[in-house]
């Protein structure tokens, strides 16, 4: 029996898997302490240590002698189309100098590539966050100078996608579909023909805010705002994806102890949970009008989608555009395997991040 290994690195966990045959036949979630974690000069020192944790995990699942894979989350890299990239020298050389910036999920490609080598197998990443099929019109901001950019939650919207594709008996590769991604941040994407031609951005600050980001801003305001109060851009970043959204109105980021809130009769917390939905629901329609109209479903996925009154509310408001269909949290681990599978298999040619 052939196994692939998957590698999904966090700040303070780093999540494996073993599949076989479409099938997870092993996983773990190895939670790593602040203690264990501040003892590292860096992201990129880390890799021994976590290293060893796999080690064990593979030697638990008894699988050394049939990996044929390992793919691993893709990191901060240079704007990429999407698809599955062998894991080689231009890429490792730009995540491990911190490149295009830092990040746990650096460590995905690097990690992967450390087994690749133990057992003379190939390693792969699988549509990291910075997939960039945007369409150049979709690029234009409206100031000379600043161009909008794609940064999503990439590897779960295709996911999800490509399964709704195939449920309606038909391809991503030919499908029109708009995939809402609601977990601490949200992303919004455009899908046409295998590709994502336009997304919301909310890590910078564009479309319906979260559960800890703006969204979009009015521009005026915040300007006089960073002003008054004489932000860094470093302070700005942390104000616009990390305390805002829900977290500046209601001091909290879990949805699930604001729903609480609202079940006890909160109607504040009712009022910016359907606020949150709104937007939403807004930038779908969007997406909408870049398709022309024609879409084939609507797909929201994440952490949130398990909130029944989210759901509702987005729903209510756009599923005369097309039919909702709902997927609860994420498939990562699944969408990196089937990344690799699809190469393995010959049905995908593994893309080379030094060509691209």
């Amino acid at each position: 029996m052939e196994h692939i290994l998957v590698i999904n690195p966090g700040s303070t966990s780093t999540k494996l898997a073993i599949f076989s045959n479409h099938e997870q036949i092993a996983e773990e979630t190895i939670r790593h302490t602040v203690e264990e974690i501040s003892q590292f000069e860096n992201v990129i020192s880390q890799t021994d240590f976590r290293a060893e944790l796999i080690k064990e995990f593979i030697t638990k699942q008894q699988v050394e002698d049939s990996l044929v894979a390992v793919v691993g989350r893709g990191g901060l890299l240079k704007p990429i189309p999407g698809g599955t990239y062998k894991v080689n020298e231009a890429l490792l050389s730009d995540l491990i100098a911190e490149k295009y910036n830092t990040h746990a999920s650096n460590l995905g490609a690097i990690l992967a590539n450390e087994f690749a080598k133990e057992y003379d197998i190939p390693a792969f990443i699988v549509d990291p966050v910075v997939v960039d099929e945007m369409e150049p019109i979709s690029k234009v901001s409206g100031l000379k100078g600043i161009n909008r950019r794609s940064v999503t939650h990439a590897l779960n919207q295709k996911a999800v996608a490509r399964v709704t594709a195939e449920e309606l008996g038909k391809e991503y590769e030919t499908s029109s579909m708009i995939v809402a991604h609601l977990g601490g941040g949200i992303s919004v994407g455009a899908h046409k023909n295998g590709k994502m031609i336009d997304a919301v951005n909310g890590l910078d600050g564009e479309g319906p805010f979260s559960p800890e980001r703006s969204g979009e801003l009015p521009l005026v305001d915040f300007a006089n705002l960073i002003i008054e109060e004489n932000l860094t851009l470093a302070d700005v970043k942390k104000m616009i994806a990390g305390n805002s959204g829900l977290k500046s109105y209601l001091g909290e980021t879990d949805l699930r102890e604001v729903e609480k809130r609202i079940k006890a009769g909160d109607t504040e917390a009712a009022f910016y949970e359907e606020a949150m939905s709104y937007q939403v629901a807004k930038s779908i329609a969007e997406m909408s009008v870049v398709l022309k109209g024609e879409v084939d479903s609507i797909i929201l996925t994440g952490g949130a989608v398990y909130s029944e009154s989210i759901r509702k509310q987005i729903t209510s408001r756009v599923e005369w555009i097309a039919p909702v269909k709902a997927f609860p949290g994420e498939m990562e681990m699944q969408a990196l395997y089937e990344g690799a599978w699809r190469v393995l298999k010959g049905k995908e040619e593994a893309k080379d991040y030094a060509l691209v």
